[in-house]
């Protein structure tokens, strides 16, 4: 067992006001999912140029299972050299035959990844579970589906470039630099991946070192759908990897998901230079509740604006702004809701809440746990009992916290919750604007002339009306001021990889 993990019952829940005592009464039948299926090497090589390679120095690193702190893989740790070798190969890619084939043959290529993806999508939903700690239900039911879902979606747009750009000519931009994070591992590549060749662009692309496994599910996918070689590129490694690509003169486009802190250093590296760059980066979200709004429904959003995958979401609905006419309610509804909540084995298919993704980000979210403490807010965990491997937090919320407290102004990205009142709309629109980040938030009111006021008064780049953390293809993403640059999906994904 880690050092970590020794200090996980450090919080023992507090408050006795919950009427419901779930594990007293009943429990779930343990109900695992079969992972026997999914084939997983001993080591993984890096896929550049159409072929798995080893890496130059012969360097390779171990990829965890969070929820056990076993080993899964050895993956490989990319050097310079290699970087610039990926980059020599999409170059060769862009310039000879993927520039010159059609649109309508390149959403042939695309349109059969994304049924590749359908037809293995047991597969890779298990290996996203097991790599990166979150419920089988959400690599199953959400994760998958949309990747695949981008991958249809982009395949639509590339023969059809001309509609979205009426009156100009769109042309691909080059080569391009993509960096993703772990908490969505094979999603966020889709996000980056489809758009770049649907627009005739060849990819560079590093996952996160935490969870590169389905990254190489994909590349095999890659390889076996006959993509041109060099069109897709994938190089593993740690942040000095990502650094190799971010540098490389060669790049045309960075585009990059991950903390504010690494955006903010890739933007002054690309700065002076003619490289185009798109940032998608932290988050803060407020959720604000007005006393007019369906309560349950709205606890339902809240449970799943911030618990869904651990917290791990840049988007997630960290800050609860309830109406101080039925905060005492909602806070009420909300901590009996937490003790239904299981935490334990993601494979599990009765898991609400899945394991920390890493050792390092575990002992992260429990420093603010401690300053939230130190800070004075009274802190809520449900009583719900967790495994005593593996990197697991119970879901949590901290009440009588202020404004200027660093657990409410600062991303933890885990399952913690800050709960504050207000009085008015506008004292709403204050509290959720006062804060560095603008990446996403949501509403609900019972009222249209309320959602239309909050959503447009509120710097949010995208505001959610009485749901949370819908996703479509269609729709664009991003966030206003330190949550990032540009727009990921929907026809302004297109933009972001063309040269009109």
């Amino acid at each position: 067992m880690s050092e970590a993990t020794e200090t996980k019952d450090i919080y023992k829940p507090t408050s006795p006001n919950s009427k419901l005592d779930f594990a007293s009464v009943w429990e779930y039948a343990s109900a695992p999912q079969d992972a026997s299926f999914a084939e997983v090497k001993d080591r993984y090589e890096l896929f550049i140029n159409g072929e798995f390679i080893e890496p130059s120095k012969g360097r390779y690193f171990k990829s965890l299972n969070p929820a056990t702190e076993e080993e899964i893989a050895d993956i490989a740790e990319a050097t310079q050299e290699d970087v610039d070798n990926a980059v020599k190969a999409a170059r060769k890619a862009f310039e000879g035959e993927w520039s010159s084939i059609s649109g309508k043959e390149r959403a042939k290529y695309l349109y059969r990844i994304a049924r590749m993806i359908q037809e293995r999508s047991r597969e890779l939903a298990v290996l996203e579970t097991m790599d990166g700690g979150k419920p089988i239900r959400e690599s199953r039911d959400v994760d998958i589906p949309l990747v695949a879902a981008h991958f249809f979606y982009y395949a639509g747009w590339a023969d059809k470039l001309e509609y979205a750009f009426p009156g100009r000519t769109p042309e691909p931009i080059g080569v391009c630099g993509q960096i993703i994070p772990w908490n969505f591992p094979l999603l966020m590549l889709a996000w980056k991946i489809a758009p770049a060749l649907a627009c005739g662009n060849t990819v560079v692309l590093k996952p996160a070192e935490t969870t590169s496994l389905t990254a190489m599910k994909f590349a095999e996918i890659v390889r076996d759908a006959g993509l041109p070689a060099g069109v897709i590129n994938i190089v593993t490694g740690a942040g000095q990897t990502g650094a190799e690509i971010v540098n490389h003169k060669d790049i045309d486009k960075i585009a990059f998901t991950g903390s504010t802190n690494v955006g903010k250093i890739i933007r002054k590296a690309v700065a002076g230079t003619d490289k185009r760059y798109t940032l998608e980066l932290g988050g803060k979200g407020a959720l604000v509740i007005f006393d007019d709004a369906p309560i349950d429904q709205a606890v339902e959003g809240i449970i799943n604006a911030i618990y869904f995958n651990q917290g791990h979401v840049c988007c997630a609905g960290s800050r609860l702004m309830v109406q101080e006419g039925v905060a005492d309610k909602v806070i009420r509804k909300l901590k009996d809701r937490l003790e239904t909540l299981i935490v334990g084995d993601p494979l599990d298919k009765n898991t609400d809440v899945g394991a920390i993704n890493s050792q390092q980000q575990y002992e992260t979210v429990n420093k603010y746990l401690e300053v939230g403490v130190e800070e004075g807010a009274d802190i809520y965990q449900s009583k719900c009992s967790i495994p005593e491997q593996g990197f697991f937090i119970r879901p949590t919320l901290f009440t009588n916290v202020a404004q200027s407290n660093r657990i409410v102004q600062e991303e933890i990205f885990g399952p913690v919750l800050t709960v504050q009142t207000f009085r008015t709309a506008d004292e709403a629109i204050q509290k959720a604007n006062n804060t560095p980040y603008g990446l996403a938030s949501g509403v609900w009111t019972d009222k249209g002339s309320k959602i239309f006021k909050m959503g447009s008064s509120m710097r949010s780049g995208v505001v959610w009306a009485n749901t949370y953390n819908k996703f479509d293809p269609t729709s664009p993403f991003g966030g206003y001021k330190e949550s990032g640059v540009g727009r990921e999906g929907g026809m302004h994904g297109l933009a972001a990889y063309t040269k009109i």
